[in-house]
């Protein structure tokens, strides 16, 4: 049988409609890992879900309970064929976003796959249900058609990556000897555009902390004490002024990158962004000057307010409030480490008169930067097999704008890390209305039935990090 034949195969699977009965079923797991009464469908996705599809493939696979001893677990399917061939890692989570039921667009649910034209609308649709399937669905094409894979096949799913993947760095460092292998290929988060596939080779990480300005107990009464009682929102305004201006550059360049590496220029040179039709409208003038739109969210780090609270806003009051607090994030690259952000924020704020301002840490871990150079053998040998099938040029991004768990791969397990991605930027990730679009899902199915042919015929030098 043939590459041709395998990509044939993976067409029909999508043109049947045998995928889209597949990713509708998982849709209907509620599997939101903030919620935690949601606890029982993330192990009955594991095991009703994902374990059956590797096993129909001759995978071994093994629930494992995560070292924090109060998250959701792991499961690891592994296929042998012969220690000499190479070994592929993969992964992805299966939990998802809270469901936000009751804020979605008429007519649509989020447990409920709905289709409406090229859009197929669900929770997990986008992030990540659909992106695993693709990537397990093509394994299965490829072992169909081929007999065999050709090479040896690790994947790893968790549950947790939407708090911030807890436990799964432990896991990794426990797992280290099970999951060796040679290289990292994944899928999760959108393309570059709509219409050009992308393969990104690492993250940036993200730091959350807040700020705070508590200054007395309880609020007192703005007409009496207005003018006497320092305002605690108004001196948080200031203080995250002093960090970043009214057009969002940072203030404080200890928090950036002292430039980009030409490397990483270079690659995003051909990687232009545009606007999404359904997206937002880009903001030209917002952050750093001088840097293309790809430089400022691919190769720069960028300071954000998620949340900002002072008083009531929902019911207010006349009153001064007592608190102000302002949930924070810092995305960064692999050139500034992040345990030097809030020590060299703290220093800033003592020396502009900002003492009463508190910076902690949140709750979420932070999510280390990685980056693999785009002229790393894997990353020409993956883009070389993408083209080959869609006869496009892929976008080749150093790393990923957002975040991901790479850091294990990259960094514990020491693996080249090639990740593709099956959605886009407006697929309202996160958000009500979560979707993919149905020619991504079956472009997708087609490329990574190509790429994983081509590991079993002719994969890319690789040195072993299995010892």
């Amino acid at each position: 049988m043939t590459r041709a034949a395998a990509i044939a195969a993976a067409d029909e699977t999508f043109d049947s409609g045998r995928f889209r009965e597949q990713l509708a079923h998982w849709v209907t797991y509620r599997t939101e890992s903030q919620v935690p009464e949601s606890a029982p469908y993330m192990a009955a996705y594991l095991t009703e879900a994902i374990r059956p599809s590797f096993e129909a493939m001759g995978f071994s696979s093994t629930l494992i309970p995560n070292p924090t001893g109060k998250h959701g677990p792991f499961l690891v399917a592994t296929r042998e064929e012969d220690p000499a061939l190479p070994t592929v890692l993969s992964y992805g989570h299966c939990d998802v976003i809270r469901g936000l039921e009751g804020q979605w667009r008429a007519g649509l649910d989020p447990w409920t796959l709905k289709v409406e034209g090229e859009k197929w609308f669900g929770r997990g649709t986008a992030d990540n249900k659909s992106q695993h399937l693709i990537n397990i669905l093509a394994l299965s094409t490829v072992l169909k058609t081929r007999g065999r894979l050709g090479f040896n096949c690790k994947f790893l799913l968790e549950t947790g990556e939407e708090v911030g993947s807890p436990g799964l760095h432990e896991f990794v460092e426990q797992e280290k000897t099970a999951l060796a292998a040679d290289l990292l290929i994944a899928s999760d988060g959108p393309r570059l555009e709509p219409d050009r596939p992308t393969i990104f080779l690492g993250a940036r990480g993200a730091l959350t902390f807040n700020m705070t300005v508590n200054l007395r107990e309880g609020g007192h009464h703005s007409g009496n004490w207005g003018g006497l009682l320092a305002n605690p929102g108004i001196i948080l305004s200031h203080a995250i002024a002093s960090l970043i201006d009214r057009d969002g550059r940072v203030k404080l360049r200890e928090l950036l990158p002292a430039a980009i590496p030409n490397s990483v220029r270079h690659a995003l040179a051909d990687c232009p962004i545009t606007e999404p039709p359904e997206g937002p409208a880009i903001d030209a003038w917002w952050g750093e000057p001088g840097l293309t739109a790809a430089e400022k969210v691919v190769a720069w780090n960028t300071f954000d307010i998620l949340a900002f609270k002072t008083g009531n806003p929902e019911r207010p009051v006349n009153a001064i409030p007592p608190v102000a607090v302002a949930t924070c994030q810092i995305r960064f690259t692999v050139d500034v480490p992040p345990e030097t952000f809030l020590p060299a924020i703290r220093r800033h704020l003592d020396a502009n008169g900002f003492g009463n301002v508190e910076v902690a840490q949140s709750t979420h871990e932070i999510f280390p930067a990685t980056r693999l150079d785009p002229d790393h053998p894997a990353a020409r040998w993956a883009a070389a097999s993408i083209e080959r099938t869609t006869g496009r040029r892929p976008a080749i991004l150093p790393n990923l704008g957002g975040s991901l768990p790479n850091e294990c791969f990259a960094g514990t397990l020491g693996l080249p890390t090639v990740w593709v991605p099956h959605s886009y930027t407006g697929c309202s990730q996160h958000a009500p209305n979560e979707h993919v679009l149905a020619p991504l899902l079956r472009e997708g199915l087609r490329m990574m039935t190509g790429l994983f042919w081509d590991l079993g015929e002719t994969p890319p030098p690789l040195s072993s990090a299995r010892g």
